[in-house]
Parts: structure tokens; C-alpha cells; sequence
């Protein structure tokens, strides 16, 4: 087992982590976040380690019938030609049965040459029964039952891997990190194995808070978790946190010093979900992986004309003014002949490069509003007709019925238009896809149902690929917008109806966006390259930075020791 030049000080804990589309360890924007993370604090050097699950048959691939039925399908993922398997195997018991855990590692090498690892925990080995190997086998699949298994494996699995890495010399844990509140079980095994105090705990823990939706926040039967967990579950937690309910968000507060939402408008919306927690929650606004989100034109673009962006994007980023209009513009129609001819190969739609091209890529939920451009077909039709075509794409969750409705009604309309307007719904949006379409649109639209979005970080990457964004004020967009300038809000600071924000939508098309396209090409590429310049303030180098000169603190605390001696060495 490699060693590191560094000890890592930050544990990151996520139930997923997507850091390439060839891991199937992500479902969407949570898992995506939680990669960047990862990459940034690679390139600056920070010393961080993530801890995941490994998930052999991953979140799921998604097909789409002709009427717009989604289907979901399982491909087995063998882990061992792209991660490490370690010497190690750890136990926990849950259900009262001994469950046993391997661990896989992937080292990300940054673009400063640090390192930084990832932990794979897996339970779907020989060790285990039927029961245990389908813990981690699926991610987001199964039901609260399931879940308290998967979130106990990352939490006390977690632990007794932080122990052991502890023993060899790979850490010195100063700060753990919860993205959202699937890794709340980690500071409760803390508790238990080391005796800290809640105070003493909350001293080393941050959690970051992604969702708005209160049903996105896990909520779980006591009886059901104590059956699960049995002894590992304290008696002594406040009331306001176990009850007849466990709910993890609650008690990831209960043991974190400080918590944040992940966007301006985010952190108002969290205060507000959690009252009695309001003092502690902050917000740092997510960002995304420039290097990871340019498209090789892209890249070739910034390295003529912004020569040091790869190490310092927040800075050289706001030099894109001085890239010349033909060369932005060249770049940015071959970036849209790729996504086109991907497009054309695989729905033979017949889309075409000369035509305004809009693009809405995003998780298939109900409150994101993704069929809002179809709430007036004549009106659309008058507007968009021989000047406008859409790609659409998105996974639903298979349990969910009204996102799955959604993509149905999509498809629907698309049908409904034919011949009026050009309309496509791609299948399977995983990063792979999602980059292509983050550079080739013309138009990124992202029309939410404010203030549902937590922060909306696909519009972020268009825009480090000069893409133009249009969307609600929600998110990041409601604090990096400048109407008129890098792109369009679609209405204002207030909550609104689908009607209301259709008829803006629609006006905004007909009167700015389609003239701008096609009678001022110069304007056009203008609020190009200050979609760019917004860009530099959204990489997550900035947030990361954010983290770490705000929660992270490393050296000012005293390292957490872990007073058992584990049973796991190095062969």
C-alpha cells in the first residue's frame, strides 16, 4: 500500500463522489460537487482524503423509449483495473449480523503534482451474506432500510477505516467534512469509540447542506434505526434530534461547530428549514473544476490566450475580454459541432449548427420545471419556429414517478413539434455528456421553481465554456448574474408562477435572445466572454479556498486520536 507525501488532516465524507464518468460512484450534481472538491484541493495542495462507498452496479444507466418511457439498467462495474485494493478488511455489526468491508483507493494527482486519495468502502464481497453484499452494491436504491445500511456503513464503516489508516501513519484527522447528512453516523461513532464530548466533536466537524427539498433530507423511523444500528445508536441524544424520527440532517447539526448551504440565497432557505441551528449555518457558494469542465477547444483557447489559468483560474479568468471575438467564436462552434454531431448520430434529429441551439441538462425533478418552455405551445411555436431548437437530458430517480412524467411529457411535445420546432431528449446524462453539453450550447436554461435550486453548478460550467446563461434567479445565477451583461434572469428576486415565469421566458426569447443571436454577432460574443469572466468566481479553487480559510483551520485544533488500538497493519 502506496504511502502519501502528506498526512491527510481533512476527512471529506459523501455517499457519493463523482470524479470520472468511468466510476459509476455519483447519481448528479451532489456527487459531481463532491469530485470537484476533491480535484481542487489536488491542485492547491490541501490534505484531504474523501471516504464513499463503491458501488458495483453504480446509480443507474438510463433508456428512453420512443414515447419518452424511462427504463433503468444495472451494468456490473468491475473495480479492479481502475482503483487499488488495500490490505485491509474491516467489521462493523449491523442487524446483529458481523458485516464485513473491503476497501478499494483511487489517488487523484492534482495539477500542482499533490495527491490526494479517495477510500472505496464495499460490503458486495464473499465474505458477507446476501444481505450485507447488497449494502453497497446500488447507490439510492432500496428502501429507508436500505439506506440506514448504507449510511451506517459510511458513518462506523468510515470510522474504522480512519482508525486503521490512523495506525499506519496515513493521517492525522483534524477536521471531518459531511456533504449532507448521509455521513451524520461518523461523529456518533466518534463519540462512542472515543469518549469526546458533543463539544469537544462539534470543535472538528463542518457539514455542508446541499437541499432545499425537504424531501431530500433523510428522515428515518427510530425503532428501524435502533433495529439496524442496535448498541451503536446512543441513548442520550437531545430530543430535538431522536425522537419517534431520526432525522440525519438534524443530527448532523447537533454534532457540527459550523454548517453551511451552498449558495447565498441556500444559506437563507437552510436558516429557515433548521431555526435552532441558524447561528451556525453559513454559506459558501459551490464551484466547479475548471479543469475538469473545459472542453478541449476550450482548453486550447485559454492556454493561447490566458496563459496560467490552469493554476490560477480566479484570476486569469477575468482577463477574457482580451481573447480576440473570432477566436472565441471559432472555438465555440466547434465546441457546438461536437455536441451537435453526438446529437444528430444518436436521435437523427437533424439539428442544425446555424440555429440557436438551447440546452436544459439536469436532474429530472418535478420542482426544476424542465417542460416550463412548453407551457404555451402556440407561443412557442410562433417564437421559436426556424429559429430555435432544444436538447434536453436528465435522469429521473426510478422511484420517482412525477420526474419519470416529466421526461414522458418532454418527448410528448417534442413529437407535437416536429417540423415547427427541433426538439431532443437525450438519454443516459452522466459527466461525460453533461460536458459536451456545457460547451456546445449557445443558450444554457434553468428555470426552477425558486427557491428550490441549491445552487445549480451546470450553469456554472457553461459558463466557464462562454455559454450564455438564462435562468430564474435561484442559486448561484441570483448572485452571479448581471442581466443583459453575461446573460438573462428570467423575472426577478421573487417567488412566481409557472405561468408567469413562462410568460417572461417567452418574452425574453422573443425580444432579446433570438435578435441578439442572429442580428449582433459581435454583442453576442460580448456577453460571451463575460459569461467567462463570471465564471472565475465560481471554480471550486475559490470555494475550496473558502473551506479551507473558513471551516478547515488546519494546525489549530489538536489532531483527534483514535484510543483504541486497531487491529488492522500493513503486511
Amino acid at each position: 500500500m502506496a504511502t502519501l507525501e502528506k498526512k491527510v488532516k481533512i476527512a471529506y465524507f459523501s455517499l457519493e463522489i463523482g470524479f470520472s464518468a468511468n466510476i459509476p460512484s455519483y447519481s448528479g450534481g451532489l456527487g459531481i460537487l463532491a469530485g470537484d472538491h476533491i480535484k481542487s484541493s489536488a491542485d492547491l495542495g490541501i490534505p484531504l482524503a474523501g471516504f464513499t462507498l463503491l458501488y458495483r452496479e453504480g446509480y443507474m444507466k438510463q433508456r428512453l423509449d420512443d414515447q419518452g418511457n424511462q427504463t433503468a439498467e444495472y451494468p456490473r462495474f468491475n473495480p479492479a483495473s481502475l482503483l487499488e485494493k488495500l490490505p485491509l478488511l474491516l467489521e462493523i455489526e449491523l442487524l446483529g449480523e458481523l458485516i464485513r468491508i473491503a476497501v478499494w483507493r483511487y489517488i487523484h494527482v492534482g495539477n500542482s503534482g499533490h495527491k490526494v486519495p479517495i477510500y472505496f468502502l464495499d460490503t458486495d464481497i464473499p465474505e458477507n451474506s446476501d444481505m450485507a453484499r447488497e449494502i453497497t452494491r446500488r447507490l439510492y436504491h432500496g428502501d429507508n432500510k436500505h439506506r440506514i445500511l448504507q449510511e451506517a456503513v459510511l458513518g462506523f464503516g468510515g470510522y474504522e477505516l480512519l482508525r486503521a489508516l490512523e495506525d499506519i501513519g496515513q493521517l492525522e484527522i483534524e477536521t471531518y467534512h459531511m456533504n449532507e447528512g448521509h455521513a451524520a453516523f461518523l461523529p456518533l461513532a466518534l463519540k462512542a469509540k472515543t469518549g469526546l464530548s458533543v463539544e469537544r466533536i462539534r470543535k472538528h466537524f463542518v457539514f455542508t447542506i446541499h437541499t432545499p427539498v425537504p424531501a431530500g433530507h433523510d428522515v428515518f423511523d427510530a425503532d428501524q434505526v435502533r433495529d439496524v444500528l442496535g448498541d451503536l445508536l446512543p441513548t442520550d441524544l437531545a430530543k430535538t434530534v431522536l425522537n419517534a424520527k431520526l432525522n440525519m440532517t438534524k443530527l448532523a447539526l447537533h454534532f457540527s461547530g459550523k454548517a453551511n448551504g451552498v449558495s447565498k440565497l441556500n444559506g437563507e432557505v437552510v436558516r429557515k428549514m433548521f431555526p435552532n441551528s441558524a447561528k451556525k449555518i453559513g454559506h459558501i457558494t459551490n464551484g466547479v473544476h475548471h479543469l475538469t469542465w473545459v472542453m478541449p477547444p476550450t482548453v486550447d483557447l485559454f492556454e493561447k490566450y490566458l496563459p496560467g489559468w490552469r493554476e490560477d483560474p480566479v484570476r486569469m479568468l477575468k482577463e477574457a475580454n482580451a481573447i480576440p471575438s473570432f477566436a472565441i467564436w471559432r472555438t465555440h462552434l466547434e465546441n457546438k459541432r461536437r455536441l451537435l454531431e453526438y446529437a444528430n448520430a444518436h436521435k437523427q434529429v437533424g439539428f442544425d449548427p446555424d440555429v440557436l441551439t438551447i440546452v436544459f441538462a439536469r436532474r429530472a425533478a418535478a420542482y426544476k420545471r424542465a417542460n416550463l418552455i412548453f407551457h404555451d405551445l402556440d407561443r412557442l411555436t410562433e417564437i421559436a419556429k426556424g429559429k430555435l431548437q432544444i436538447i434536453f437530458a436528465g435522469k429521473a430517480h426510478p422511484n420517482d414517478e412525477r420526474g419519470q412524467a416529466v421526461i414522458k411529457s418532454i418527448v410528448e411535445k417534442s413529437r407535437e413539434l416536429t417540423d415547427k420546432v427541433l426538439i431532443s431528449y437525450l438519454s443516459n446524462y452522466n459527466m461525460w455528456l453533461g460536458k459536451l453539453l456545457c460547451g456546445g450550447a449557445d443558450i444554457w436554461l434553468n428555470t426552477p421553481l425558486r427557491p428550490n435550486e441549491a445552487s445549480g453548478t451546470s450553469g456554472m460550467k457553461a459558463a466557464l465554456n462562454g455559454v450564455v446563461n438564462l435562468s430564474i434567479l435561484d442559486g448561484w445565477w441570483a448572485e452571479g448574474c448581471r442581466d443583459g451583461i453575461n446573460g438573462w434572469a428570467i423575472g426577478d428576486a421573487r417567488d412566481s408562477t409557472d405561468k408567469e415565469d413562462a410568460a417572461r421566458l417567452y418574452e425574453l426569447l422573443e425580444t432579446k435572445v433570438i435578435p441578439l443571436f442572429y442580428e449582433d454577432r459581435e454583442a453576442w460574443i460580448k456577453m460571451m466572454k463575460a459569461s467567462i469572466v463570471t465564471a472565475a468566481d465560481f471554480t471550486s479553487q475559490r470555494m475550496v479556498k473558502d473551506y479551507h480559510d473558513k471551516y478547515y483551520h488546519t494546525s489549530k485544533f489538536a489532531k483527534v486520536k483514535y484510543n483504541e488500538s486497531s487491529p488492522y497493519t500493513l503486511p
